[in-house]
């Protein structure tokens, strides 16, 4: 055989074999099931197929690690601007309590339609080309995987980090252990408690990994949504019953506008306000971190239901719960991108980040001590 000839077949095979690998790599997302639930290690899998099938809108990051030294992995969603201006940063988190399992379900499904729609929905490509959008799955990777085990660890809420000296009780409340006015109400320092806010904030490495990614970007970030269930609430800052965010009226007024939205869909009422408005006071979640550090709009979205199947929603009400998460969640994004982009401001805050951190600081000392310093 000539060499010519040889080296013609030799090509031939390998765009035969490359061409074979993308379509089973096309396969692989398609036939993927978003109406089930799915374990830590087909989530790791399907993200990589994410980003492998869409290289010109995904990337991944792995920016921290579990306290079993699990990988936190985030996908990057964004096109490059035609105009080359910068780029505004949407957060979106999911998992990081072990046990509600339609919000690792419902960040994959938020993925899947972005990546299905993008290049028909116009709408969706002007943001993307305006926005980069970071996606969590799972971040209290650790808890998820140990809810899977078997029917008896099923319900458990908490990171899997061992307990303080004399105790026995594994895990952290994660959304607990935010620097947000940690262990001022709502939490247990019982580390048996599932409600436990760790020895001091951000002592978990799962939300001290949130805390140093999203904070080196805080003036490019518009909104923080971070997903949980159950109730049926869109809840924004903060936990603390005496102090109130800058700019709650807006927060209000976007947030009954999402939940608007997701009961046009399938009739599902879901309830707006502060958590100790309408569920109870609470402190150091990743939600109050995002405000007090100076990103404008900060939701935590619990999704299905309301207490008929509480965290162990079943599979076939997946599809409508992420449709009307999606539908939510896309209201707000849409709120804040338009008003960046269509007027040219950033959404602000009326104090920056290090002021509110800090007016918070004095906040709780006066309301602890009567002194405000």
């Amino acid at each position: 055989m000539e060499k010519s000839t040889l080296c013609f077949f030799v090509l031939v095979l390998t765009i035969v074999q490359t061409s074979n690998s993308l379509v089973e790599g096309l396969e692989s997302t398609r036939m993927y099931d978003y109406t089930k639930y799915h374990p830590m290690d087909e989530i790791y899998k399907w993200m990589e197929d994410v980003e492998r099938e869409n290289p010109e809108l995904v990337s991944s990051a792995v920016y921290g690690r579990t306290f079993e030294g699990k990988n936190i992995t985030l996908l990057k969603f964004g096109l490059q601007n035609p105009e080359g201006k910068e780029k505004k940063v949407i957060w979106m988190d999911c998992g990081i309590h072990a046990r509600e399992w339609i919000a690792p379900a419902f960040c994959q499904w938020f993925v899947k339609e972005i990546v299905t729609s993008y290049k028909t929905n116009k709408k969706l490509e002007q943001m993307l080309q305006n926005l980069d959008v970071y996606v969590t799955p799972v971040i209290n990777v650790d808890g998820y995987m140990y809810t899977w085990v078997n029917t008896t660890t099923r319900i458990w809420r908490k990171s899997r980090s061992t307990p303080p000296s004399g105790n026995s009780c594994l895990g952290v409340d994660l959304n607990r252990n935010f620097n947000a006015n940690w262990g001022t109400v709502g939490v247990s320092f019982d580390s048996c408690a599932n409600t436990y806010c760790g020895k001091e904030a951000g002592s978990e490495p799962e939300a001290t990994a949130v805390m140093d990614f999203v904070g080196k970007m805080v003036k490019q970030t518009l909104c923080f949504l971070t997903i949980h269930s159950a109730g049926q609430l869109i809840l924004l800052p903060y936990g603390h019953p005496q102090i109130s965010a800058p700019n709650y009226d807006e927060l209000v007024s976007v947030g009954k506008a999402a939940a608007a939205e997701m009961k046009k869909l399938h009739g599902m009422g879901y309830t707006v306000g502060t958590s100790p408005q309408i569920l109870y006071p609470n402190s150091g979640t990743s939600r109050d971190w995002a405000r007090l550090v100076g990103i404008p709009f900060s939701y935590t979205f619990e999704l299905r239901d309301k207490g008929e199947f509480s965290h162990l929603l079943p599979e076939d009400q997946i599809k409508p719960a992420c449709e009307e998460a999606y539908a939510g969640a896309l209201s707000i994004i849409t709120y804040v991108h338009d008003k960046t982009f269509n007027s040219g401001d950033i959404p602000s805050a009326a104090f920056s980040g290090v002021a509110m951190v800090m007016l918070s600081s004095f906040m709780v000392v006066f309301l602890t001590t009567g002194v405000l310093l």
